[in-house]
């Protein structure tokens, strides 16, 4: 097994022991065994997944999985290595981005510089040309939303949100398969474009709530949690 392979490897097989072990997870040599890798190799991949906090170590007692897993750079690392996440988790990111998001509307109006202006009308302009061709919108949607995240200036900023986006990355390419879905986006787009340019702060972060209502109308339909009293 190829050394970027053990990771994701370890971390699924660790997810399926915990359901069956109320959360305890093999030890090292045993994972060593049934990978047919060296301890090193799995003390590594541990030690990255017990910074994540999707494992921990306790005394005497050996390593556990935290199943809720809810940490966000936990979410993202399992979003890239296409391990599932539940829905509640993924309903409750998408509803923090849209904070979020808001928030950069209305700093992205008043911090922006030109080149973040010349790369969002890169981004419409290829959007444009997307949608003439009968194609989504989910990588370029994207980009036009974490470059008004970039215009704010805050890199803490953009590195929560770019992990929101890893989160949701693979459901954006099912959200975006619709025509008319793509175009409103699209014309949502260049008005929200129309007022950062503008420095309209206000009216950027009103329409920003208006654009995500949208999305979250739908995600709410799609991933709406499970009432815990059923």
């Amino acid at each position: 097994m190829q050394g970027q392979e053990i990771l994701p490897a370890i971390a699924a097989h660790l997810l399926a022991c915990a359901r069956t072990t109320g959360g305890k997870a093999p030890s090292e040599r045993d994972l060593a065994e049934h990978f047919s890798v060296s301890r090193g190799q799995v003390r590594e991949a541990l030690a990255i997944l017990e910074a994540l906090q999707v494992i921990e170590r306790r005394a005497k007692s050996g390593i556990y999985v935290n199943v809720d897993r809810t940490g966000i750079e936990a979410m993202a690392f399992f979003a890239r290595t296409g391990l599932p996440l539940e829905n509640r988790q993924i309903y409750e990111a998408v509803e923090v981005r849209k904070i979020h998001e808001i928030k950069a509307a209305e700093l992205a109006a008043v911090r922006a510089d030109e080149q973040n202006f010349d790369r969002l009308r890169d981004i419409l302009d290829r959007s444009e040309k997307r949608i003439s061709d009968g194609e989504g919108l989910d990588g370029l949607d994207q980009e036009f939303h974490l470059e008004i995240v970039k215009a704010t200036q805050n890199t803490m900023f953009l590195n929560i949100c770019t992990a929101f986006y890893e989160i949701g990355e693979k459901r954006l390419q099912i959200y975006f398969r619709s025509p008319e879905r793509n175009r409103k986006s699209h014309a949502e787009h260049k008005q929200i474009y129309d007022a950062l340019v503008n420095r309209d702060a206000a009216l950027a972060s009103a329409l920003m709530v208006s654009h995500l209502r949208g999305a979250m109308s739908y995600w709410t339909e799609l991933l709406e949690p499970a009432d815990p009293s059923e």
